[in-house]
């Protein structure tokens, strides 16, 4: 099977280190296509230009490709099998023009809940539109969408063998949206010191919370990325998940990562049927389940409980089942494959 998966243009490289959402799905996807047997060509210019030593690298985005020209009839000619795109792609006009000349499936992961498609972008065959969670299953149903697990990698993020004996950690982009102001509430309510690391992408708000951050018990760390990250995720007692009452999750990177480390996860959810329902059991994590008219105490409060539900934790078994359900190989066969 010959697999073209495409780059977008974007802030960040690809793969990337630290943090990324669709970046480090696109990333794993490639990985788990080659463990899968399949050859894999990186389509798009943005990939990093090192990567040419080890994988095929074409610098080419079907969209800027003129139907009919040389390079489409060599787009042609490669006779893919399937193309691994970000969402907003089978929506736009200029890369389905390429696209439809050729006989390749398509496949693409839902990472943001306000995307608008056109009605034909999917018809569950040929071109396949996956969801994580149900709720994001629900607010795309007329599009077809499979119920799938995202797999996120980075660059240089290879799993430690899990060790959970520190402190809670948040991690992802600080912002209201993921409200980690919560985590850090919750982890005082405990008398625990907690680890926050991202990148801050709302000042304001970081500013509106300064006492809550520059607490005694709150750790900021920035973006990390690389080893270091992952011996933040393999070091860590639990990964406090939170988000805003009215935000919705489509990607949740951070579940497959901390579980894969072996780090249990506390979730919590003012929705049903949120990512952290679809990716977590009672061998890996505890959701904080909370009325979306809640306060921030009694938020703070029901995380806490959470918390203490998956402390101490059993990291190796955490590990074993994470590393299981979030395998690249196996998330890579879900999506090559069209429903039955």
């Amino acid at each position: 099977m010959l697999v073209g998966v495409c780059d977008f243009p974007g802030d960040y490289a690809f793969p990337p280190a630290g943090y990324g959402g669709i970046e480090r799905w696109l990333w794993a996807v490639a990985v788990g296509a080659r463990a899968a047997g399949a050859d894999v060509h990186l389509l798009g210019p943005h990939w990093r230009p090192e990567l040419a030593d080890e994988w095929h690298v074409w610098p080419t985005r079907l969209e800027d490709v003129t139907p009919g020209c040389q390079e489409a009839r060599k787009l042609r000619d490669a006779s893919y099998d399937l193309l691994v795109v970000g969402h907003e792609y089978p929506s736009l006009p200029a890369w389905r023009s390429v696209w439809e000349t050729l006989d390749a499936d398509v496949a693409t992961f839902q990472h943001w809940p306000y995307f608008e498609h056109r009605t034909d972008a999917f018809d569950g065959l040929r071109s396949r539109l996956y969801c994580y969670s149900e709720q994001m299953r629900q607010r795309y149903a007329e599009h077809l969408p499979i119920a799938e697990l995202a797999v996120h990698l980075g660059l240089n993020e290879a799993e430690l063998p899990a060790r959970g004996e520190g402190e809670l950690l948040w991690m992802g982009r600080i912002d209201r949206q993921k409200a980690p102001h919560l985590a850090i509430r919750a982890a005082g309510l405990l008398g625990q010191r907690i680890t926050v690391a991202g990148p801050v992408f709302d000042a304001d708000y970081v500013d509106a919370y300064r006492e809550v951050f520059g607490a005694e018990h709150v750790r900021m760390v920035g973006e990390v990325g690389g080893e270091a990250k992952m011996h933040l995720l393999a070091d860590a007692s639990a990964f406090v998940y939170t988000c805003a009452p009215n935000y919705i999750e489509a990607g949740a990177a951070s579940f497959g990562e901390a579980l894969r480390a072996g780090t249990p996860v506390a979730a919590l959810a003012w929705q049903t049927g949120t990512c952290a329902h679809a990716a977590l059991c009672e061998h890996t994590g505890s959701i904080a389940q909370v009325h979306h008219d809640a306060d921030d105490a009694i938020a703070a409060k029901a995380l806490s409980d959470a918390i203490e539900q998956v402390l101490p934790s059993r990291a190796r078994e955490v590990q074993e089942i994470g590393l299981s359900r979030f395998d690249p190989a196996a998330h890579f066969h879900a999506l090559a494959t069209r429903p039955c």
